[in-house]
């Protein structure tokens, strides 16, 4: 198996080797539905929050005496029974994340990066090099593949010129390769990667035996 690699003006400047052990077969979409609900889960705020009788305002006084007034016993206005009480059962604030074992997380970033190659929605760049931060040099990279919507550029180990460079276009988020996650690639409607980063990427999948 073999990965065409491109140039900034999306020509085929060379092919780069597979491992048929890793990028063959079908996508274990099982997993990618694990790893979603994870990433999905980790970024909920948990601020959803009510007060208990214990919280409200005022009920400080007994509203009236116990016995003898053919009413039923009361010791505060702010009884969940009353109008303006606290709430019994209602959600409080708590963090709901969760991690997988990073065994499934390696597998779920390889089986979303199999799925973006097999749709031919990951394309390997050749090396980004930047002197100066310089937008101009990379603004036709959605052109030139296609990026219709929210993409990522995967790097390997960026300079400060190149992410000033990159960190302008509109239609790309960075990554770097040593972050990479499923949730960023499924998200994303193409994914370049230099080939650099596409080895350190290799290089994290292969862990997960």
């Amino acid at each position: 198996m073999d990965a065409k690699i491109f140039s900034l003006q999306g020509k085929e400047v060379g092919q780069l080797s597979l491992d048929p052990a890793l990028w063959d077969g079908p996508v274990n979409t099982a997993v990618l539905v694990q790893a979603v609900a994870m990433y999905r889960t980790n970024v909920r705020a948990g601020l959803a929050s009510t007060k208990t009788r214990g919280d409200v305002s005022g009920g400080g006084k007994k509203p009236w005496k116990q016995k003898h007034t053919g009413r039923a016993r009361a010791g505060s206005t702010r009884s969940p029974l009353w109008r303006h009480g606290g709430s019994v059962f209602g959600p409080r604030r708590r963090d709901m994340s969760y991690r997988l074992p990073q065994t499934i997380r390696r597998i779920a970033l390889l089986e979303s990066l199999k799925g973006k190659l097999r749709d031919q929605e990951l394309v390997v760049l050749e090396q980004l090099e930047a002197a100066s931060p310089k937008t101009k040099p990379f603004g036709g990279l959605a052109k030139t593949f296609k990026a219709a919507r929210a993409s990522v550029i995967v790097l390997h180990e960026p300079t400060e010129a190149l992410l000033k460079s990159l960190r302008n276009l509109a239609s790309f988020e960075l990554r770097q390769a040593a972050n990479l996650n499923a949730f960023d690639v499924l998200n994303a409607h193409k994914v370049l990667v230099t080939t650099s980063a596409f080895e350190q990427l290799e290089q994290r999948v292969k862990e997960k035996a």
